[in-house]
């Protein structure tokens, strides 16, 4: 009797779970697949469990065998070979269709006015998707991705008022340091090597970068805070790894050789985190952006269980917003120039006018309308993000499509920012001069220019990193000219920001 029972149970838990994978399997993909397509939404038809994953690995395969193999050729338009099967499928389906990864149904958008309705959508049913808590929580931390938007708009209250651009003007003397320390080193390189120098500037610009967001961050604790932020950019690039792959069921759960270092690299991480926290907390009274987040996790409104993983996820969010995308941004910018050397004249022409001899400080800066038009254009063809994604909590209806609950948003910045239609017929060039007046002045839809992306979530860091990045170019081109490398290889791909696959070598040359 008793082995009947127990017999009973397996079954019944057996085909409970049967019931659940299917479910989550075919069921609710099917469900949100049949409400597009009655829309008239079509897309490429996606296989059992991997969705449409080969056909965009297959693409980009293509593009790969058809580039030389250490080309120096230089084509501005890189969403072509970071997201080739976009494209393919656009010149088939239009500017709106479904596609899959795994089990979630995505639903792309490339047409303006949705765009925008998007973009200015208030709704928390609307919001960073779950599956970024699931499978990106390591490094992006699990209490600021949250389904609900509860723990997003606590953020945004605590740490948004210090970066506003009233506030991140005293964080200038904070760069004056780094910025030294990396002019100084190349001075080194050039003396040591007779005059001109092959740098790889990317490295260099991490450096810096994570250097600035260390002390911002961190204060006296700073050099610790540069360990961390080694040890979270091992983490990115593991996580970069599998970014095709985040919709297979249970694959983070798999003791792969890839989750394990993401898992062991997640320790160590929280580790570091935690023994900055307990120096910080010995020390004396910094008003540092670790400090803000402190005080803002003791104002009673987070609970016991979720103080320490606010202040762990924020330190974590502020590495990506304020250390890799901005030295990333900068070594595209230099990229950009060295490949331009009629723009870097003139921009270095006006740094010399408007400084007169004098470091750069904020009222400086704000002078420098062609360092800031050269930013523009770098962030519009190499934007840091170039993927948007927002989850349906609840049906939603933007413009005359009703959009189901589970559904993804995609939004492919880097096909925006580079369509003719918008940009007109040098949409793929570097031209600086289209910001001439602001991004109004520079797209068809001035809404579709979004580096720092769009709406009430645009990312909060952007005012330090423009500041950060105007600074940084005005001090090296100020010094130094620099052209590109022999050893320059062109090819941009997709991690968790667009970057140089294999660096980026100037060589660079003291003035």
């Amino acid at each position: 009797m008793g082995f009947q029972f127990l017999f009973s149970l397996v079954v019944v838990g057996a085909f409970s779970l049967f019931i659940h994978l299917c479910n989550i399997l075919w069921v609710k993909p099917q469900r949100i697949r049949c409400e597009l397509q009655k829309q008239g939404i079509c897309g490429p038809p996606p296989s059992f469990l991997l969705g449409n994953i080969r056909e965009m690995k297959a693409a980009k395969l293509s593009v790969a065998k058809s580039t030389p193999e250490g080309s120096q050729d230089i084509f501005h338009n890189c969403s072509s070979t970071i997201f080739p099967f976009f494209h393919q499928w656009s010149e088939k389906y239009g500017r709106l269709f479904m596609f899959s990864l795994g089990k979630m149904q995505l639903l792309y958008v490339s047409e303006p006015n949705m765009v925008k309705e998007i973009s200015q959508s208030t709704s928390l049913d609307l919001g960073k998707p779950s599956y970024q808590q699931k499978e990106l929580g390591p490094l992006l931390g699990q209490g600021i991705i949250t389904s609900n938007g509860a723990k997003w708009a606590y953020q945004r209250k605590i740490i948004a008022p210090e970066l506003h651009l009233d506030k991140v003007k005293s964080m200038v003397d904070l760069m004056e340091e780094p910025i030294t320390l990396l002019l100084n080193s190349w001075k080194r390189k050039i003396e040591g090597e007779g005059g001109i120098v092959d740098i790889r500037i990317d490295e260099d610009l991490r450096i810096f970068s994570g250097d600035v967001i260390s002390r911002a961050c961190f204060g006296s604790s700073y050099s610790k805070g540069k360990e961390l932020f080694l040890r979270l950019r091992a983490l990115q690039e593991a996580i970069a790894n599998r970014r095709l792959k985040l919709g297979i069921p249970g694959l983070r759960y798999l003791p792969t050789n890839s989750n394990r270092n993401i898992w062991g690299l997640e320790k160590e991480i929280h580790s570091s985190i935690s023994r900055i926290l307990d120096e910080h907390n010995r020390g004396r009274f910094e008003k540092n952006l670790l400090q803000i987040i402190l005080d803002g996790s003791r104002n009673g409104e987070l609970g016991p269980n979720t103080t320490e993983r606010f202040i762990v996820d924020n330190c974590k969010s502020m590495y990506l917003a304020g250390y890799e995308t901005t030295a990333i941004s900068a070594t595209w910018s230099l990229m950009l120039l060295a490949s331009h050397p009629e723009w870097q004249a003139r921009v270095r022409a006006e740094i010399l006018q408007v400084c007169g001899g004098q470091l750069p400080n904020v009222d400086i800066l704000r002078r420098m309308k062609l360092l800031t038009m050269v930013i523009q254009e770098a962030l519009r063809l190499y934007p840091p993000v170039g993927v948007l994604t927002r989850e349906v909590f609840k049906d939603m209806k933007f413009g005359e499509i009703h959009v189901p609950k589970g559904a993804f948003l995609w939004i492919a910045v880097a096909i925006l920012h580079q369509d003719p239609e918008f940009w007109g017929a040098d949409a793929n060039k570097f031209n600086p001069e289209r910001f001439i007046n602001g991004s109004v002045g520079a797209c068809k839809f001035p809404h579709l220019y979004m580096p720092f992306g769009f709406g009430p979530r645009i990312c909060l860091g952007q005012n330090l990193a423009m500041l950060e990045l105007k600074m940084l170019l005005a001090r090296i081109l100020s010094e130094f000219s620099f052209s590109l490398s022999p050893k320059y290889c062109h090819s941009p791909v997709l991690g968790l920001v667009i970057e140089p696959e294999y660096g980026v070598n100037l060589l660079v040359q003291r003035l």
